[in-house]
């Protein structure tokens, strides 16, 4: 997969991962009735969209360590009953698919590589 098409997925996948936990924790679910302070949990991971958007590696080597504290908040809250239970399970194969997606860019976007592609 090439550098450009992994940049694409990877923004989708954090817009997603965005939008779910701001719908899960000011609507859909939230831990108290009206909201909860919870939706804050979101503001790290908009703190990356910049630097993912101009394709940044640096950004996306810290968001492969950021998104693996959202894959286990996904996995642990998966045990609630309901829709929250199922939020959940979304947001941890959001992480696991967005943590994918930012090693194989770091990796594939290496200078080493770079240089080895352009010789």
């Amino acid at each position: 997969m090439s550098v450009r098409t992994l940049n694409f997925v990877a923004t989708v996948l954090l817009v997603a991962l965005i939008a779910l936990c701001v719908l899960w924790e000011a609507w859909l679910a939230p831990l108290r009735p009206g909201g909860s302070w919870m939706i804050l949990k979101a503001l790290p991971l908009m703190g990356a969209f910049p630097g993912v958007l101009k394709g940044r590696r640096y950004t996306y080597q810290w968001l492969s360590m950021l998104v693996l504290l959202y894959l286990v908040e996904g996995v642990v809250r998966a045990l609630d009953s309901g829709l929250a239970g199922r939020l959940a399970i979304a947001e941890a194969v959001l992480a696991a698919l967005l943590f994918a997606c930012a090693v194989w860019y770091a990796r594939v976007s290496a200078p080493s590589r770079q240089a080895r592609v352009e010789a």
